[in-house]
C-alpha cells in the first residue's frame, strides 16, 4: 500500500513538473515575441508530442468570421457543419456521448475559450471511441483548455498589436497627407486686377487630393483650376503634388489650354500607370476680350453666374490619366458680364448625404447664385459652407470638399 502511495505520489509529481515545464515553455515564447507560426509549432508539439492528441481542430475567431489556427490527425475534416453561432450553449469543456451529437463528425470532444464573456476559440479533439481512449485524456482536459487559452490570448494580442500599428500607420499617413495638401492649396490670393477669387477647403480625416489654384500669368491673362486626384491618403497627396508643380510651369509656357491638357494627361499617366486618374476643371479668363475659355476634365462642372443666367460648364473631355491619349477636347469659350461669377467645387461638396439618405447635388448651389448679390467672394463660400453644414445635419461628412469662386469685376 505504501509503495502503491509513493507511486502515485510520483506520477503526480511528474505530472506537475511536466505541466509547469510546459507552461513555461508556451511562456517564454510568448516572451519572447515567438511569430504566431512558432507558438502554434509549440503548442501542437505538446498537445500531438507530449499529451498523444491524435486528431484535433482549433478554430479562432478573426474578424469579421473565423478561420482554422491548427488542425492534424485529419486531411479531410468535414467542416461544412461548423457554425459558430451554434455554439453558444457550450460553455465549458463538453464531451458528446453519441455520434448525433458531434458538431462536426469524427470528433467527441469541445473545449471553448472564452475571455471576458467573449469566445475567441474553440478545439474539437477526436478520436474518442471508446473509454479506454478517453480516459487518460480526461485527466488532462483542464490542462489542454489552459494552455489553448493562452496560445489564444496569445494569438489574439498579436493581432491587436498589429492592428494597432496599422491604424498608427494610417493616423500618420493622414497627418503626413493633410500637411502636405495645406502646403498645396493656397490660403489666400492676392488682388489680381479684375478678377476676385477666394477659396475654402474643408478638410475630413480621410485626406483625398483635392486642389485648387489661380494665379496670372506673364501675359496678363488669369488662371484658375481646381482638380480631385481618385483615391486618399498620402498617395493622392503625392500624385496632387507632382501634378500642381507641373501645372504650374505648363501653364506659364503653354497659352493653348487644350494642349496643356494633353500634357498634364500624359503626365498623370506616366506617374500614376494608369492606377489613378484625375478630374480638372481649367479656366483662362482675358481681361482684354472678357472672354472666359474653359475645359472640364471629367470635373464636377463649375457653376457660373453670367448676368441673369446660369449654367454649368461640362465641356471638355474625359479625366486625366484615364487613357494615355484623350481622343478629342472640347475647348468653351464664354463672353463674361461684368460681375459674372464661377463657383467651382469637388464632388465632397455635392455627393454628402443628409439624413434620410438624399445627396446635396447641384440644386443647392444653384440656389444660393441666384440669391448672389454683391457678396464677396469669402462671404459666398462661407455661405456655401453654411448650406453644407445645414444640409447634412447630424450626417456625417466622408470626404473632403474644396471650394473656389472668382468673380469678374
Amino acid at each position: 500500500m505504501a509503495t502503491d502511495r509513493l507511486h502515485r505520489m510520483s506520477e503526480r509529481l511528474e505530472l506537475n513538473k511536466f505541466k509547469l515545464q510546459t507552461l513555461l515553455e508556451i511562456t517564454k515564447g510568448i516572451n519572447d515575441n515567438l511569430p504566431i507560426s512558432q507558438l502554434v509549432a509549440i503548442y501542437r508539439g505538446i498537445v500531438e508530442g507530449e499529451l498523444e492528441l491524435s486528431k484535433l481542430v482549433l478554430f479562432t475567431r478573426l474578424e469579421p468570421g473565423w478561420e482554422v489556427l491548427l488542425q492534424f490527425g485529419d486531411q479531410d475534416v468535414d467542416l461544412s457543419s461548423w457554425n459558430p453561432e451554434d455554439m453558444d450553449a457550450f460553455q465549458g469543456i463538453t464531451v458528446l456521448s453519441q455520434a448525433k451529437e458531434q458538431i462536426i463528425p469524427g470528433y467527441d470532444i469541445i473545449i471553448p475559450v472564452h475571455h471576458q464573456s467573449r469566445a475567441l476559440a474553440y478545439l474539437f479533439i477526436g478520436d474518442m471511441e471508446d473509454e479506454v481512449a478517453i480516459s487518460p485524456i480526461i485527466k488532462h482536459m483542464n490542462f489542454i483548455q489552459t494552455i489553448t487559452n493562452i496560445l489564444v490570448v496569445a494569438v489574439e494580442n498579436k493581432r491587436l498589436m498589429r492592428e494597432s500599428l496599422r491604424q498608427e500607420r494610417m493616423r500618420r499617413e493622414l497627418e503626413l497627407a493633410a500637411e502636405m495638401q495645406a502646403l498645396l492649396v493656397p490660403s489666400e490670393f492676392p488682388v489680381m486686377g479684375e478678377v476676385e477669387v477666394s477659396a475654402l477647403y474643408y478638410p475630413h480625416q480621410e485626406v483625398g487630393g483635392d486642389y485648387y489654384d489661380s494665379f496670372q500669368l506673364q501675359d496678363g491673362r488669369h488662371f484658375i483650376c481646381i482638380a480631385d486626384v481618385s483615391g486618399k491618403g498620402i498617395s493622392a497627396a503625392f500624385i496632387m503634388a507632382n501634378f500642381q508643380a507641373r501645372l504650374r510651369v505648363m501653364a506659364e509656357v503653354e497659352p493653348d489650354i487644350s494642349k496643356l491638357v494633353r500634357h498634364l494627361n500624359k503626365s498623370v499617366d506616366d506617374s500614376t500607370k494608369g492606377e489613378r486618374f484625375v478630374t480638372f476643371f481649367v479656366a483662362v479668363f482675358d481681361p482684354e476680350t472678357r472672354v472666359l475659355t474653359s475645359i472640364n476634365a471629367g470635373h464636377n462642372p463649375p457653376l457660373l453666374k453670367n448676368g441673369f443666367t446660369s449654367s454649368f460648364l461640362k465641356k471638355g473631355c474625359m479625366g486625366l490619366g484615364m487613357v494615355q491619349e484623350i481622343p478629342q477636347i472640347s475647348v468653351e469659350e464664354t463672353t463674361l458680364q461684368k460681375g459674372a461669377v464661377l463657383l467651382c467645387f469637388t464632388d465632397g461638396l455635392v455627393e454628402v448625404e443628409n439624413e434620410q439618405g438624399q445627396e446635396y447635388g447641384e440644386k443647392g448651389l444653384e440656389k444660393l447664385m441666384s440669391a448672389l448679390n454683391q457678396e464677396s467672394m469669402a462671404d459666398l463660400n462661407l455661405k456655401v459652407k453654411a448650406d453644407f453644414d445645414r444640409f447634412r445635419g447630424g450626417n456625417a461628412a466622408h470626404d473632403d470638399f474644396a471650394v473656389l469662386s472668382a468673380r469678374f469685376r
